[in-house]
Formats: structure tokens, C-alpha cells, sequence
């Protein structure tokens, strides 16, 4: 297991749990950062850099759903997004943090004023600044950078479930499954799950070092779409039979399976398996594994939606 960088530890609230827990605090290089950041995410959050007013805004969660800004460098809960207003200032506002752990602040005397300047604590991206002329209950505006948030979809309604899967290159996996938003499907993010190496970047998965599987996870509504349905897809996009990976991509974090959330998944997934192997007729062993779910680690943010944001139509192919 990856040890964390040194042995300090920040106390950060989770939004999604409502609890507190100690986490490592996370310090990277610069080379790291530039990594795993668009030139202008690493220009903001780790040079302290400010938008232009009026260029960015923050994505919107889905319709009834509720969302939270996460910290685009660590994924740090950071602010809800009923939290939000219109400042009128052409950045990013809000009234008040999910926790003042989750943010600390430090005197900003740059340009010949003074400031109150807002961090990550967990990273210490720069953020943004806060000053006193909000609106009630607390009278805070929290003035932050667009480009240091990305939002997350946590645990909107009771009525939304979870649904892991590993079908090799996640670009093309969550574009199969994006293709049912509004069907069922509420958000998709990709990321990497299956091993234990801590809060693993994308150079290390490809590596073979962390156990690690590149997956994607979908958010759904079962009231419109069963996970019966969500497999279906999982089973369409994929060759089952291969076991070095998929496609051109070869390798173990590329290997196609199923992690599930309760047992209800298990019975499914394992049902779902058992019927594709009786109907190949003996020819060829199902590889794709099926294993609890664990903590699932959102990609680099250049990898979310890849495909759209490139103008890629298709999933990658499966033979």
C-alpha cells in the first residue's frame, strides 16, 4: 500500500457521510501537479493565479438531485451547491463552506490590499478569497475560481444507487453509459478501484503496480432504470472472454468486471454471468470477474467525459 507523502494528518468532513474523519494531508511536486491538472487548473490552484470575472461557471447538478463542489486537485468536499448565488461579481459565490475544516484561510497582502484568501485544506490549492459582504444567514461571500472546483454528485436522494464496473478503457465505458442520461442514468464519473495503493494517479495505475482497474461509476435512479439494465450494458460493451484486458488495451488495469455495492448486486451480477456462460455453449470461459466494491478514486479531471470533450461519438471496441 502507497504510504502518504509524510505523517501529517487534516480532520475533513465528509458531505456523503456527515462524519469526520483524519485524512492525509496530500503534497505533491509541481511536475505531479502538472500531471494530473489542465494548464489552467495548475495556474490557479497552485500559483494562486484568478480568473478572468464573467469567463467560467460551475456546473449544475442534475435536476432534483444535490450536489457538492469538490476541490478539482484532491476531490476535498468543498461547498453545496444550494449554497451558491449570484454575487454579481462574474466569479463563483457562496455562503458558506460544508465545514471550515474542509477550508483554511491565510492573510493575502498581495496588490496592496489586504484579503482573506481561501484554501484546500487537505491540498492547499488556492481556491479563491472570502469577504463579509454575503448574504444571510452568515453575511460571508466566498469568492472562488471555477476552474478549482468540479462537481460531484453525492448520494443526491435516498432513491439514487451506486454501480461500479471495469470494462477497459474507461473513456469508452462511460460513454456507453452516459448514453442513458435522463434514461435512468443521473451522473458517471471514471476513476481507479480494486487495489489499495492510496489515492493513485493515472501514471501510477498504468504502471501494474497499484491493482488497481481503470472503471467507471454510474450514479442511477432505479426507479427508471434497474440495475439488471445497467448489466446488460456492462455485458454489451465488452468481451467477456478476454482476461489480459480490451480492445488494443492490454494489461491488468485494464481487465473487465462488475463491483458491486449490496448484496442485491451480487445475486444479479452472478446471475447475469452464470446465464451469458450457458448461452456461449461451452465455448470459452466468462473472464470478467465480479468483487465487492472499495474505495473508488475519481480520475484526473482531463479524463472525465474524455470522450465528449474530444468529439468522440464512440465506445472503443471490444475485439
Amino acid at each position: 500500500m502507497k504510504k502518504p507523502n509524510d505523517t501529517e494528518f487534516v480532520k475533513i468532513y465528509d458531505a456523503a457521510t456527515g462524519k469526520v474523519e483524519s485524512v492525509p494531508k496530500i503534497h505533491k511536486t509541481d511536475e505531479e501537479w502538472k500531471k494530473l491538472l489542465t494548464p489552467e487548473q495548475y495556474s490557479i490552484t497552485r500559483l494562486k493565479d484568478t480568473e478572468e470575472p464573467f469567463t467560467s461557471k460551475c456546473a449544475l447538478p442534475p435536476k432534483g438531485a444535490e450536489g457538492i463542489y469538490q476541490c478539482v486537485c484532491c476531490g476535498t468536499d468543498l461547498f453545496k451547491c444550494d449554497t451558491k448565488f449570484d454575487s454579481g461579481t462574474g466569479w463563483p459565490s457562496f455562503w458558506d463552506p460544508v465545514s471550515t475544516l474542509n477550508v483554511r484561510f491565510e492573510d493575502d497582502d498581495s496588490f496592496g490590499r489586504h484579503r482573506i484568501e481561501a484554501l484546500c485544506a487537505r491540498c492547499d490549492a488556492h481556491l479563491g478569497h472570502v469577504f463579509d459582504d454575503g448574504p444571510p444567514p452568515t453575511g460571508k461571500r466566498f469568492c472562488i475560481n471555477a476552474a478549482a472546483l468540479k462537481l460531484a454528485v453525492k448520494k443526491p436522494q435516498a432513491s439514487y444507487e451506486l454501480a461500479t464496473f471495469a470494462a477497459g478503457c474507461f473513456w469508452g465505458s462511460e460513454t456507453a453509459f452516459r448514453k442513458m442520461l435522463g434514461k435512468g442514468v443521473v451522473s458517471t464519473r471514471v476513476g481507479y478501484t480494486g487495489g489499495d495503493f492510496l489515492n493513485p494517479t493515472y501514471e501510477e495505475v498504468k504502471s501494474n503496480k497499484t491493482g488497481h482497474y481503470e472503471a467507471v461509476e454510474v450514479t442511477f435512479d432505479p426507479k427508471l432504470m434497474s440495475y439488471q439494465e445497467l448489466l446488460d450494458i456492462f455485458w454489451k460493451i465488452h468481451n467477456p472472454l478476454r482476461s489480459d484486458g480490451q480492445g488494443p488495451d492490454i494489461g491488468p488495469q485494464y481487465r473487465a468486471g462488475i463491483f458491486y455495492h449490496t448484496p442485491e448486486q451480487k445475486e444479479l451480477a452472478e446471475e447475469s454471468k452464470l446465464a451469458l456462460e450457458r448461452s456461449q455453449g461451452g465455448e470459452g470461459k466468462i473472464a470478467s470477474f465480479i468483487l465487492p466494491a472499495k474505495t473508488f478514486y475519481a480520475a484526473e479531471e482531463y479524463h472525465q467525459q474524455y470522450n465528449e470533450k474530444n468529439g468522440i461519438e464512440h465506445a472503443c471496441p471490444v475485439y
